[in-house]
């Protein structure tokens, strides 16, 4: 049971890393989101920015930061079968399932998945870049806003898929609010804090935060391109 160690861990302030979990959480956090990727990603996400669409079909190179299993990859492989994707996790036991996921899929020739951290995946010139569900995880945002913007084409674009949160505490409790303020107790905020910064945004960051953290990574175009009732999108350009 994880719940000792992450009681243990808000007392001293250690945290606790992701890859640290038992097995079951990565099923469990793929099982919770992969819905809302199926039912929205290629129907409205990625419809609603700018170019991105056309470039896909045209054939883009893509990344895919934080992939856990791949389900957002392998969604993207096999509707865009001109582009090219490297999906990126530090997690290695994550990048081994995606690997078989791709297999089953039939895509394995188009996506590469290799065990890499956000602010150091290899790579340049990628004309579209993904997280999900990922970059309050992290414990440097910023840092890996960074990096990105340092891999991305000049008229390249980041889409950021985040939990859905507004900015003030009192408009998050509501049942999905609820769920991610669970969610970030018990996995978010101590797998920030386990890494270098720990700046712990949690699952209910709010557009203002991810705002300040992706402008600050050097990004000069930040907006709410659309959401769900379970994720907000966002587009970031340089």
């Amino acid at each position: 049971m994880a719940v000792p160690r992450i009681t243990e861990a808000f007392r001293t302030g250690a945290g606790m890393g992701w890859h640290e979990h038992n097995e079951g959480v990565f099923h469990g956090c793929e099982k919770f989101f992969r819905p809302d990727y199926a039912a929205n990603l290629v129907a409205s996400w990625i419809p609603a920015l700018d170019d991105v669409e056309a470039k896909l079909k045209a054939g883009a190179n893509v990344a895919d930061v934080g992939c856990g299993h791949g389900a957002s990859t392998i969604l993207m492989a096999k509707a865009y079968p001109k582009s090219t994707f490297t999906a990126f996790d530090y997690h290695e036991g994550s990048i081994k399932a995606a690997r078989e996921s791709a297999v089953r899929a039939g895509v394995a020739d188009r996506v590469k998945f290799q065990v890499a951290k956000a602010k150091e995946y290899p790579g340049k010139n990628y004309d579209f870049v993904a997280v999900f569900d990922c970059l309050h995880n992290m414990g440097d945002p910023a840092g890996a806003a960074k990096h990105v913007l340092s891999t991305l084409k000049s008229d390249g674009t980041w889409m950021i898929v985040e939990p859905f949160a507004h900015d003030d505490l009192a408009d998050n409790l509501n049942p999905v609010g609820r769920v991610y303020y669970g969610g970030s107790t018990l996995l978010c905020t101590p797998c920030s804090r386990s890494q270098e910064v720990g700046l712990c945004l949690g699952a209910q960051a709010g557009e203002m935060r991810l705002r300040d953290v992706v402008t600050s990574g050097g990004f000069k175009r930040f907006r709410r391109a659309t959401e769900t009732p379970f994720n907000i999108m966002f587009e970031a350009r340089p």
